[in-house]
């Protein structure tokens, strides 16, 4: 059954996903905005697949936190599912990506449509400038930033080095830095055909404001120790999950 889902799954995003794209080249010379709707679209058909045609539902708790003004989202990443359900939780956004990202044909040209910031990561100095400007300019035309700090994908209950360029921005952009927190990876591998049916949780926590004395070290790390307590409590429910994760919540009723 998971295989016939799966294919349906498939075939509906490739019928689906060029006529987004079509749409997307088609809308490059509207403002920025306006053509931002068709990346959108296709964003949330494909997160409607998922929940519908493969059974991968998810529900997300602290949406009281998103705040009202644009803000950074620092977001766990294990997965191509928080690409997709992002953009349906929060307000409209660009992400941080590596450059090498628009260099693939199709997905990469439609992604150069859709405003990143992208940057070279091997030029660390340079990347940092990039992000800092193109961020304000995002910033002045409404749009929330997602910034994934571990730089890549990690598997479940796994923790990556976070690195600081989201506090950074949040620093000198003014903008109030979201952590998010999900289990996406226990349901959807990395590179994986198949995706589980199953529930995600993504939790969503207090925005981190930037304040005078405490550096993007300091509020990296915050965003860091509360996304990697959520993940230990939110693991070891899918089939991919971390076995320190499944065992943790087999032992959490005998502990209570």
């Amino acid at each position: 059954m998971i295989w016939i889902r799966n294919l349906i799954y498939w075939l509906l995003l490739l019928i689906v996903t060029p006529l987004c794209f079509l749409g997307l080249f088609i809308a490059a010379p509207l403002p920025r905005r306006t053509r931002h709707v068709f990346g959108e679209s296709w964003a949330k058909i494909m997160l409607w697949l998922l929940v519908h045609v493969v059974g991968l539902k998810y529900r997300v708790i602290g949406a009281e936190n998103i705040p009202s003004v644009p803000s950074i989202i620092c977001s766990k990443h294990q997965s191509g599912w928080e690409t997709l359900a992002l953009q349906k939780i929060f307000p409209s956004q660009i992400y941080v990506a590596k450059r090498e990202l628009l260099w693939l044909p199709f997905f990469g040209w439609g992604l150069a449509l859709m405003n990143p910031i992208a940057i070279n990561r091997s030029d660390r100095a340079r990347a940092n400038d990039r992000m800092l400007k193109q961020g304000l300019e995002r910033k002045k035309h409404g749009f929330w930033i997602t910034v994934f700090p571990e730089g890549t994908r990690t598997k479940p209950g796994v923790a990556g080095k976070y690195k600081h360029g989201a506090a950074r921005m949040s620093r000198q952009l003014d903008m109030p830095l979201v952590p998010v927190a999900h289990n996406a990876g226990e349901f959807w591998p990395r590179n994986a055909f198949l995706k589980y049916p199953g529930e995600i949780t993504v939790v969503i926590g207090p925005a981190i404001y930037p304040q005078d004395g405490v550096g993007p070290e300091a509020m990296t790390q915050q965003a860091q120790q509360w996304i990697e307590a959520r993940q230990q409590e939110i693991g070891g429910v899918g089939p991919f999950a971390h076995p320190d994760d499944k065992r943790r919540r087999l032992d959490r009723p005998a502990a209570a």
